[in-house]
């Protein structure tokens, strides 16, 4: 059982204050009948609540798929420049989103923005190996050597990379699929063949790809077939 206000405060668009206000002027019924005070306990798995006749889905938690633009932060302590969460829209907005792993502030693509702490930390456990697939710019073109030495594993300074795999594009370009997720790694690992990474954009996880329609700097709800894709990497 869950106190109204709460509950609704809880799904991001109004706040127990607003929730107040609303059952004050009789906007929220729940059932079917006007609530009559918004500290009223309620079962959140049946009560059917609604607002101006509009029911509420709740929602335990959610799940947004961002397109990450260049200059945004995904750590939340020490940093200057804009943090990702400034991106979530209002209406999507509640207490406890967080990024769901980092990338680097001139990083672009695709990162989970949830409130479920439990489902991030299986994502993120490093004996998950979960796949993530980057799209790397150079200022050389990649050569098969570096993709042999990737396959190898590369030596850094705190020891030697996981097998990493490595797909030459056209021009500079290739794609490089890690299952760790070391400091700057891409950026060492190609610093050590010769290279410099000059883009680096993360199309995937797992069998989660980045979708094409989802502006760079915009996010939504993941949907059902891709919460599934998300929870296979768990």
């Amino acid at each position: 059982m869950e106190r109204l206000d709460k509950l609704i405060a809880s799904q991001g668009k109004y706040s127990r204050k607003d929730v107040k206000q609303l059952v004050a002027r009789r906007r929220v019924t729940v059932d079917g009948g006007v609530a009559k005070s918004a500290d009223v306990k309620v079962d959140e798995t049946k009560a059917i609540i609604a607002i101006d006749g509009i029911p509420l889905t709740i929602k335990k938690n959610l799940y947004l798929l961002l397109n990450k633009p260049k200059g945004y932060v995904s750590s939340t302590e020490g940093h200057d420049g804009a943090y990702v969460l400034e991106l979530v829209p209002e209406e999507l907005y509640r207490d406890g989103l967080f990024p769901a792993g980092r990338l680097d502030k001139d990083t672009t693509g695709m990162m989970i923005i949830t409130d479920d702490g439990q489902m991030a930390h299986r994502i993120l456990a490093p004996k998950k190996h979960v796949k993530k697939k980057y799209l790397v710019t150079l200022d050389v073109p990649p050569t098969e050597e570096m993709v042999a030495k990737f396959k190898e594993g590369i030596s850094l300074s705190e020891g030697l990379t996981k097998p990493a795999e490595m797909e030459i594009l056209e021009e500079n370009t290739a794609y490089v699929t890690l299952v760790e997720g070391r400091y700057h790694q891409i950026k060492r690992m190609f610093a050590s063949c010769g290279a410099t990474v000059v883009g680096l954009h993360r199309v995937s996880m797992g069998n989660l790809a980045l979708p094409d329609d989802l502006p760079v700097g915009e996010m939504r709800e993941l949907t059902e077939e891709e919460l599934k894709l998300l929870e296979e990497l768990v």
